[in-house]
């Protein structure tokens, strides 16, 4: 059986100058690729139960920086342990392997030629001015652009980023996240 992940992105309400602990940010809205259905979706906070059943039944939750970031928000609604979720943190496997930590845009601009449509504190001002439906855009360009940089790699075997002698090939071994798994697995994570 194909393996059926999800990409995922959220943003904020609050950043880490007005709070440090993750939990405490608050999600305005979270936009992902869902393999399964080969569909965008969005849910604002009042749709994370929604959200939830999504990712308990997901073969992995993929991102960048979503074991740092992302999860680490999500805890805050989340009535079980989040950690128990698989997650694939582009971020982690391309930190682990040039040493330091880059941002998304690097890797986008040096392997697609291409850039992220903004930045964080540009969409807690969207959700503070109400602009929910230019935030969910923004959101999801961000997802489908992880998306893109991931299924280059795995098609590919590399992404890129650029430094002083010019651009930087970074072997990736990403085809294992959407490869055939002989078993299906439920992540449920509430005590019963």
């Amino acid at each position: 059986m194909k393996k059926l992940p999800v990409v995922l992105d959220l943003e904020t309400k609050h950043t880490f100058h007005e709070f440090r602990d993750p939990k405490k940010l608050g999600v305005t809205v979270v936009g992902l690729y869902d393999y399964r259905d080969q569909k965008t979706k969005v849910f604002e906070e009042k749709d994370l139960a929604k959200l939830f059943t999504l990712l308990e039944t997901c073969s992995y939750i993929i991102g960048f920086n979503v074991k740092g970031f992302d999860m680490e928000v999500l805890q805050g609604y989340y009535p079980g342990k989040i950690h128990h979720f698989p997650v694939f943190d582009l971020l982690d496997d391309l930190r682990s392997k040039i040493g330091r930590r880059l941002a998304l845009n690097d890797f986008l601009f040096a392997t697609l030629g291409k850039k992220k449509t903004g930045h964080g504190l540009q969409a807690i001002e969207l959700f503070k001015e109400g602009k929910i439906n230019e935030l969910k855009k923004y959101c999801l360009d961000d997802v489908m652009l992880t998306k893109e940089l991931f299924e280059f790699g795995i098609e590919k075997g590399e992404v890129m980023y650029l430094n002083e002698k010019g651009k930087i090939s970074v072997k990736v071994e990403w085809k294992k996240y959407l490869e055939d798994s002989e078993k299906v697995d439920t992540h449920l994570t509430l005590p019963f």
